[in-house]
């Protein structure tokens, strides 16, 4: 495995819940791709890195596990969860009655300031998207979308979601990839934040489940622009297979 990048924590690792800790960083090398999907997890070299012995490291994969980002592989050790085209093809359309929900629950709820923090978000996309920044838009549009999620003020509906996003998030935007996603993906924030602004909760709901399935068919498309690439590739195979 190659070594930690400088936006992460290599210090030693301190504290008294000491596997959570540990937990959080896997957690974040994974979302962030440092441990991609299928790679195998060393784990000698990061009890290393961080100066602890492999028992904290291990109760934090088992955390990982349970929450369905790693998995324990007998007498092989653990490496990171790869999701099928058919478990993107399932994920999407129950994400897009979720999120459609926490849509239409925030902007019941927004208050003025809540609304300006949800066109503050906006304005970061809009930026990024001029700029064409993948990598830029994709953290603004989670931030945007976990705001939303969060102004829903409904606990049962954040579970939900939030425990599903996680698995999104193995995907790390992909389907930004598509050429044209990005200026289509804008213009569809632009109809949710226009109807979440205007206190239109029922337009804000169609318009966040709209763009979810939007996102799904951005993915497929762009896995047959990929297939036609690379026609040997396996058709089975997992949604990272083409990546770089």
């Amino acid at each position: 495995m190659s070594s930690l990048p400088p936006s992460f924590d290599d210090s030693p690792v301190r504290g008294i819940s000491l596997h959570d800790n540990v937990a959080a960083r896997l957690r974040a090398m994974v979302f962030e791709r440092h441990l991609a999907p299928g790679e195998w997890i060393d784990e000698k070299a990061l009890a290393l890195q961080w100066q602890i012995s492999r028992t904290p490291l291990r109760e934090a994969l088992k955390v990982l596990a349970a929450e369905g980002l790693v998995e324990l592989v007998p007498q092989r050790g653990c490496r990171v969860v790869e999701l099928s085209d058919d478990d993107a093809d399932q994920l999407f359309p129950v994400m897009a009655l979720l999120e459609g929900r926490c849509a239409f629950e925030a902007t019941r709820n927004a208050t003025p300031a809540d609304r300006a923090e949800l066109q503050r978000w906006h304005d970061e996309l809009e930026r990024f998207a001029a700029a064409q920044d993948r990598d830029g838009y994709y953290r603004a549009n989670h931030g945007f979308h976990t705001l939303v999620q969060r102004l829903a003020r409904n606990r049962w509906l954040d579970r939900a979601t939030g425990d599903l996003r996680q698995f999104l998030r193995l995907m790390r935007g992909r389907q930004l990839k598509m050429p044209g996603r990005i200026d289509a993906s804008i213009n569809e924030h632009r109809v949710l934040i226009a109807a979440m602004l205007g206190g239109d909760a029922a337009r804000a709901e169609r318009s966040m489940h709209d763009h979810l399935m939007a996102q799904l068919a951005a993915l497929k498309a762009l896995r047959a622009v990929e297939r036609d690439a690379a026609p040997h590739n396996d058709p089975h195979g997992g949604l990272e297979h083409a990546q770089p």
